[in-house]
């Protein structure tokens, strides 16, 4: 079984395109993962048929809503729909198991609490910091989405001999060439063509630094409506809902 990807969501946080929050399925022999868990990704991962039970870790950018805020959906879901007893681990940025709570309880109350029938290990690491869970190894880089302390993360996943980069939501920081370097995928946020704006990438930004990059496929995500609609993105591989991808 190679390893491959699917976009469960790759959506921004407003749905533009009428996309689902973002959502990386990671899968190989002994590779189960997900990047991200937007909002919506419960609904998107039941309307695919994803096996959820099966995946080990979740692998967590930064903790805004649309890649954070299905964590409380796929826990309950897990504990009183699914019947998960396997052990599941989140890996995300310093400040993860406040921001988890947090979560829980604003989404419904007590649940952080909860008595569960699986276990569950919050994993923190900081920009620069590796963690390897079963057969992935996790690199997160300092990306730019807001205040300098973030916690805002690009990641770079090794596993089965491939390696994954995912860019999260930055604007453009030197951070990402080391972090997306002859990578067998990089997945990019491309919000706009051109317009360079504080927190988000845009097309042009990748374009100037390709060179130095230089992964093996890129793939444009979380655009705006704008970007959607530019007639420029024929000329690059996007994302879309759904979408698999196979990495040789």
């Amino acid at each position: 079984m190679a390893l491959s990807l699917r976009f469960i969501g790759c959506g921004d946080a407003f749905g533009s395109g009428g996309r689902f929050n973002t959502c990386f399925h990671l899968v190989g022999k002994q590779t189960n993962l997900l990047i991200d868990c937007g909002a919506s990704s419960l609904v998107a991962m039941k309307q695919i048929g994803i096996d959820r039970n099966a995946i080990t870790t979740i692998v967590v950018t930064h903790f805004h809503a649309d890649h954070f805020g299905g964590i409380p959906f796929f826990l309950l879901d897990a504990q009183f729909f699914s019947k998960r007893r396997e052990p599941l681990t989140i890996v995300g940025p310093t400040g993860l198991e406040e921001w988890y709570e947090r979560a829980m309880e604003t989404a419904f109350p007590g649940s952080s609490k909860a008595a569960r029938k699986f276990a569950l290990d919050l994993v923190e690491i900081a920009a620069g910091e590796t963690a390897t869970i079963g057969s992935a190894t996790i690199r997160a880089f300092q990306a730019l989405h807001g205040p300098p302390c973030g916690p805002y993360h690009a990641v770079r996943i090794s596993a089965e001999g491939r390696t994954v980069a995912y860019t999260g939501d930055t604007e453009w920081t030197p951070e990402l060439i080391p972090a997306a370097r002859h990578a067998d995928l990089f997945i990019a946020e491309a919000y706009f063509r051109d317009r360079a704006v504080a927190t988000h990438l845009d097309l042009r930004a990748i374009e100037d630094h390709l060179d130095e990059i230089s992964p093996k496929r890129l793939v444009l995500t979380h655009m705006s409506e704008d970007m959607l609609g530019h007639p420029d993105r024929v000329n690059f591989e996007s994302a879309e809902d759904g979408l698999v991808i196979r990495i040789d």
